[in-house]
C-alpha cells in the first residue's frame, strides 16, 4: 500500500509520462514508477527520487536553468526547455520584439545540448521570432559574439559550463549581448510558470519563419576577430593546450595560428569533445588532478607555457614552470597579468572585477588613471558596465574585447596571455617574473580559497546563519575591522547572499554560496608590502597568513576545509 503523499507524487510523475516528448525521460521515469507501485527494488531510495525530482521546478535565475539530466521539473529535460523557450519568448515579445526577430542559439558537446538547442529553435519559430541554430558544437563566446554580430533580440547557449557530466544548462543572454539580470530573470520565470501544457506551446520547423542553421561565416567572423587582438610582435612559444573534452579545441588552435604563433601541443586524450569527460573527475581547471595530463605533457616536451579552457571555453586557465616544477596560476595572477598587458597598451576605460576577487586591479587601474569598478560575481554584472576596457573574476573568468564580446572568454583572454608570454620571452623573462614586478610595485596580493562541496544544501544555509549571528572578530591573526552583510544591498552593490570582512593591512574575507554548484566559498586576500625587492619573503608571509585565515574562517563557519 502506497501512502497519500506517494499516490499524489505517483500521479504527478504519469502525467509527466503522457506529456514528455522523450522516449528516454518517458522510461526512466516509467521504470522508476513502476518499481515502486510493484514494491520492487529499495523502495525508500525509489520514493525519495521521485520526491526529489518533482520537489519543485527547475529554479530560473539570473544563471538561467542548470542542473541534472533526467525526468521531472527538477531536472533538466526536454520539458522543461520547451516550457523554457516558450516563456523567454513570450517575454521578448511582451518588451518588443517584432515579428520575425532573430535569436541566436548555440550549444556545447553536452548530453542532449543539441536536441535542447534544436527544441528552443522550434519554439521561437512557433512564437514568430526566427532561430538561427549555430552549425555545431561551439564555445559559449561565440554565441555572446553572435548576437551583436547578427543583430538578435536574445540569444541562447545550451551548456552547464564546468558542472559534472550529468549536468546541462540553459543560458539567456539578450540583444545588448549580456547575460540577464534582475528584473528580466524573474518576468521570464514568470512567464515560463504561465506556460501551460506542453501541447499549446506553438512549434514550427526552423525555416517557417526564415530560421537556419548557420554556416561557418559566423565561426570564422569571430575566430578572426578574435586573432586580431594580438598585436604585431614576438611569437616563439612552445604552448600546452587542453580543452578538456570541450568545444574549444578547433577554435584554439586556429586562432594561435593565423595570430603567427605555431600549434599548439593539444593533450591529445583530451583533445576531441567528450560529454563524459573520461579523463577527470570534475571537467573544471580549477578542480584538482584536472591539468594533471597537461602538466605532465608540458614538463616532458619543455614547454613555457600550459593553458586550458573549460568544456564550453569561457573560462581560461595557465600553468607555468617554476624551479619546483610546474604550478596552476590563481584566477587573480592571469587577472593582474592581463590587466597589466592592455594598460601598457594603453587601452582606455573602465577595468573591472567582481567583489571576490583581488583588489590589485584597482591598484594597477589607479596607476594608469583607469577607472575602476568592483561588481558582484557574474559576467552578467561586468559585462554590462558602461565604458568597459576589462574585466575578469577570479573563477578564470576573463572579458578582454568587450566591444565584440561582453561575457567571459576563454579563447581571447587565451590568445593574449600567449601574446604576453611569448614578448616576456623575448626579454628574457617569465610570466613569474612579470608578477614580480607588479608585486614590488603595488604591493603582494595573494589570494586563497575555501571551497566545500556539499550534498545537502541546508548545510550551507546553516553555515552562513552561523556566520551572521557569531560573526569573527579576528581572522588569521588579523583583526576584523568591518563586518558587512550583503544581503542588505548598498550604494554600489545590489543584494546578494554573502559577507564581506575588511580585515586589517588591507587583507579580506567574503563568503558565499556559489550560484552554479553546491559549494560554500570563502575567498581570502592579504596585501603583504614587498621589502628591498624580496618577493619571496613576502610571498612566504602571505602563505603563512593565508594558511591561518583558511584554518579561522572554517572554523567560524562550521565547515570542514
Amino acid at each position: 500500500m502506497t501512502t497519500p503523499d506517494v499516490d499524489v507524487l505517483l500521479s504527478k510523475a504519469r502525467a509527466w509520462v503522457a506529456e514528455d516528448p522523450d522516449e528516454r525521460t518517458r522510461s526512466e521515469l516509467q521504470d522508476l514508477i513502476t518499481r515502486i507501485e510493484d514494491d520492487a527494488g529499495d523502495a525508500a531510495d525509489d520514493v525519495a527520487d521521485l520526491a526529489d525530482r518533482f520537489r519543485g521546478t527547475l529554479e530560473f535565475g539570473t544563471a538561467g536553468l542548470r542542473g541534472a539530466l533526467g525526468a521531472g521539473p527538477n531536472r533538466m529535460n526536454r520539458v522543461v526547455v520547451i516550457r523554457a523557450a516558450a516563456g523567454l519568448a513570450s517575454y521578448l515579445m511582451d518588451n518588443g520584439a517584432a515579428a520575425g526577430s532573430p535569436v541566436v542559439i548555440g550549444y556545447d558537446a553536452r548530453h542532449n545540448s543539441d536536441v535542447f538547442a534544436q527544441d528552443t529553435a522550434e519554439v521561437m519559430s512557433g512564437a514568430g521570432l526566427t532561430p538561427l541554430l549555430m552549425p555545431r558544437p561551439l564555445p559559449t563566446p561565440l554565441l555572446a559574439y553572435a548576437i551583436r554580430e547578427l543583430g538578435c533580440v536574445a540569444g541562447v547557449m545550451v551548456t552547464a559550463s564546468h558542472n559534472p557530466p550529468q549536468d546541462n544548462g540553459y543560458k539567456v543572454y539578450l540583444g545588448d549581448g549580456s547575460q540577464i539580470v534582475p528584473p528580466a530573470d524573474a518576468e521570464i520565470a514568470a512567464r515560463i510558470a504561465a506556460v501551460g501544457t506542453l501541447a499549446s506551446v506553438p512549434r514550427e520547423p526552423l525555416k517557417a519563419t526564415g530560421g537556419r542553421v548557420l554556416d561557418e561565416g559566423i565561426v570564422d567572423s569571430y575566430l578572426d576577430t578574435v586573432a586580431a587582438l594580438a598585436d604585431d610582435g614576438p611569437r616563439d612559444l612552445a604552448v600546452v593546450y587542453t580543452p578538456l573534452h570541450g568545444v574549444g579545441g578547433t577554435s584554439v588552435v586556429q586562432v594561435l595560428e593565423t595570430a603567427g604563433f605555431s600549434s599548439p601541443q593539444v593533450v591529445e586524450a583530451q583533445e576531441q569533445p567528450d560529454a563524459e569527460f573520461p579523463t577527470v573527475a570534475f571537467p573544471n581547471p580549477e578542480e584538482p588532478g584536472a591539468m594533471d595530463l597537461a602538466l605532465a605533457l608540458a614538463e616532458s616536451n619543455d614547454a613555457d607555457l600550459v593553458v586550458a579552457n573549460d568544456p564550453d571555453a569561457d573560462r581560461c586557465a595557465a600553468a607555468i614552470p617554476g624551479p619546483d616544477g610546474w604550478r596552476m596560476l590563481r584566477g587573480d595572477e592571469v587577472g593582474a597579468l592581463l590587466a597589466s598587458h592592455l594598460l601598457r597598451r594603453g587601452k582606455r576605460g573602465t577595468y573591472a572585477t567582481s567583489i571576490v576577487s583581488s583588489s590589485l586591479l584597482g591598484k594597477l587601474a589607479a596607476a594608469a588613471g583607469q577607472e575602476h569598478v568592483e561588481t558582484l560575481t557574474g559576467f552578467k554584472w561586468i559585462g554590462r558596465l558602461p565604458g568597459l576596457a576589462f574585466g575578469y573574476e577570479e573563477a578564470l573568468g576573463y572579458c578582454v574585447d568587450p566591444e565584440h564580446v561582453a561575457d567571459k572568454d576563454g579563447v581571447s583572454a587565451l590568445l593574449l596571455l600567449c601574446e604576453l608570454a611569448a614578448a616576456a620571452k623575448a626579454d628574457g623573462l617569465g610570466l613569474q617574473d612579470l608578477l614580480d614586478e607588479i608585486a614590488v610595485e603595488h604591493g603582494l596580493h595573494a589570494t586563497d580559497q575555501v571551497s566545500v562541496r556539499v550534498t545537502d544544501l541546508g548545510e550551507i544555509a546553516t553555515a552562513m546563519a552561523r556566520l551572521r549571528e557569531t560573526p569573527p572578530q579576528e581572522l588569521g591573526g588579523l583583526a576584523v575591522e568591518q563586518a558587512e552583510d550583503l544581503s542588505t544591498g548598498s550604494a554600489d552593490l545590489p543584494p546578494t547572499d554573502g559577507l564581506r570582512y575588511r580585515l586589517a593591512d588591507g587583507a579580506r574575507v567574503i563568503v558565499r554560496p556559489s550560484g552554479t554548484e553546491p559549494k560554500l566559498k570563502c575567498y581570502l586576500e592579504v596585501v603583504v608590502p614587498v621589502a628591498d625587492g624580496d618577493v619571496a619573503a613576502a610571498r612566504a608571509a602571505a602563505s603563512t597568513t593565508l594558511e591561518a585565515m583558511k584554518a579561522d574562517v572554517a572554523a567560524a563557519a562550521g565547515i570542514a576545509p
